[in-house]
């Protein structure tokens, strides 16, 4: 348990590299956590008795109180502090992933994913806040946001390698029960060197606003469900249209709520006056959907149409992260002197190469001669991407709205998550059934409509590179 002491206590010594390294940790094991059951999925199946209509829930039983929970977190830190909540997100983080491994049944494995959901959401939120407010000078928080944007890119290929050595050598149970002790790691980092960062506006008796927190926490949840499952039962079903309807509703209440009526609002409007907030989180919508989406096709491409292992699934992911390490490193040194604009714009465009490349290989593509070279690609452009578009979505952000500013990025990136990757497997899958005809796919057809979700994705990469033009010119603090 982590007491008041240790939530409170001055962090001592409070050095640069072990705040970063917390940071990039934490936020390398949220994005790992959704990424890592990927190559598990057909033995959690077998052994928990799944059926396929609610194998999804291993994914949205994480999705959907991760995404819905962002914006609350994020006001959380902001007025409790980003020290104080990324120990508690990490602690429920690490109780809920020993629910999961240790799960008996399904129905507990899904509650185990829930609350590593909710545990994820603090942690994203109080990382990217303590790293935006220990980091202050330009060129070490361009530095420093490049380690945590490789960290939070590169986390998908991490997550589908780890988990393939250890679905491959040990048990799919320690997908999960790999994160007790690492968070125990990140707890024990966190509270000798994370120093205890102001709490805002609760000197002043500050409280929640409970109207905007319920309505935006199940307003989000009730829209990526609808979005989540609606290839399941059906787009014009009337739960899928009656989720969809209650999550527009209750986010309209909420920006009522924001606008006119708390007195205390969660979410301060006025945040997206800031044109590099709103342009760096329109460009994270397409680039949250791009990333699930990617390493779900490429995933079954590896296994179902050209049969690779656990193991050498997670392998051929490894060249891709080694290129998101250095795509988040050329930019740490180039960002400071240019501004996030053109990285974003740069890094966008071999992720849309990459992707287009992607979309030709067939079941009869060769790893060095058909996949290797998108995936590259891909990788390079991520790493760009994703610490250029942190450090827009936070330029100019006063300290005490950091949370606030990480809480809508990351939100920006799961909702992106949960639309694009249902509308991409539902192309997918359109496609497929046109090549299939009358019979049983089979690999060809598979890789074709695998091959339309990537192009499609594509597509959508290629129409934020408005949203990117318009972050402001030059460097930003």
């Amino acid at each position: 348990m982590i007491d008041q002491v240790a939530l409170d206590a001055p962090a001592q010594p409070r050095r640069a590299g072990f705040v970063l390294a917390v940071c990039c940790l934490a936020q390398l094991t949220v994005i790992l956590d959704a990424s890592i059951v990927n190559v598990a999925i057909p033995s959690i199946q077998n052994a928990l008795h799944f059926t396929p209509g609610s194998l999804t829930w291993v994914y949205d039983g994480y999705l959907i109180p991760f995404a819905g929970f962002l914006l609350l977190a994020g006001r959380m830190v902001d007025l409790f502090g980003g020290r104080r909540l990324l120990l508690i997100g990490l602690a429920v983080f690490t109780a809920f992933s020993l629910v999961g491994g240790i799960a008996a049944n399904s129905a507990t494995l899904v509650l185990g994913r829930a609350g590593q959901g909710f545990g994820g959401a603090i942690m994203a939120s109080a990382s990217l806040a303590v790293l935006s407010s220990t980091f202050t000078e330009p060129m070490e928080r361009a530095k420093a946001l490049a380690l945590w944007g490789a960290a939070s890119g590169s986390g998908g290929a991490i997550g589908v390698l780890s988990g393939g050595a250890i679905v491959e050598w040990m048990s799919w149970r320690w997908v999960f029960l790999i994160n007790v002790p690492l968070c125990l790691l990140i707890v024990g980092m966190a509270v000798s060197s994370v120093a205890p960062t102001p709490r805002g506006d609760t000197r002043k008796g500050a409280k929640l606003d409970v109207l905007g927190s319920v309505s935006v926490t199940l307003g989000i949840a009730a829209l990526v469900y609808g979005l989540a499952e609606g290839q399941r039962y059906g787009w014009g079903s009337t739960r899928i249209v009656g989720s969809l309807t209650i999550g527009v509703v209750l986010l309209a209440v909420f920006v009522l709520d924001q606008a006119k009526l708390a007195k205390q609002p969660l979410m301060e409007l006025s945040l997206f006056r800031n044109r590099s907030v709103w342009a760096a989180n329109v460009t994270m919508l397409a680039f949250g959907a791009a990333l699930p989406t990617t390493f779900y096709f490429l995933t079954l491409l590896y296994q179902s149409v050209l049969h690779y292992s656990a193991m050498r699934t997670g392998l051929v992911f490894l060249p891709l992260t080694v290129f998101a390490f250095i795509g988040a490193a050329a930019s740490s040194v180039v960002g400071p002197r240019t501004g996030p604009r053109p990285m974003m714009l740069v890094g966008l465009l071999p992720m849309i190469g990459g992707l287009v490349w992607q979309a030709a290989a067939n079941e009869h593509a060769s790893y060095v001669a058909d996949l290797m070279g998108p995936s590259l690609l891909f990788g390079l452009g991520l790493g760009i991407v994703v610490t250029s578009v942190a450090g827009a979505a936070t330029a100019g952000v006063p300290e005490d709205k950091q949370g606030l500013a990480s809480g809508v990025l990351n939100t920006s990136q799961s909702l992106g998550g949960a639309a694009g990757l249902a509308v991409m497997v539902a192309l997918a899958q359109v496609r497929t059934a046109d090549i299939a005809g009358d019979g049983p796919p089979d690999a060809h057809a598979f890789a074709s409509g695998y091959g339309v979700a990537f192009l499609a994705t594509a597509v959508l990469l290629a129409l934020s590179l408005a949203a990117a033009a318009a972050v402001p010119r030059g460097p930003q603090q």
